[in-house]
């Protein structure tokens, strides 16, 4: 079973060391993946600590998260009260 991480905790993962996105309801660890990203670092760089659901589908198909989904996630969201 993989981990529970709320939004706060991702957010906290944006540095060089350790950079986190959302992706649905997936939370994946991205740093040691940035030099390899076709499309460069920056974009990666931008969207750490964020949820990145929207972006990622527009300029990706199912094949890339297959491929890399299993490799990178670390566990998934954790649902919080809405107030």
């Amino acid at each position: 079973m993989s981990a529970q991480i709320t939004k706060a905790e991702v957010a906290k993962h944006k540095d060089e060391k350790s950079m986190y996105i959302i992706i649905d309801d997936g939370v994946y660890e991205i740093a040691n993946f940035v030099d390899e990203h076709p499309g460069g670092a920056k974009i990666l760089k931008r969207f750490a600590g964020k949820d990145a659901t929207k972006q990622f589908w527009k300029y990706h198909s199912k094949g890339v998260m297959d491929k890399w989904g299993a490799k990178l996630k670390v566990g998934t969201l954790k649902e919080e009260a809405k107030l």
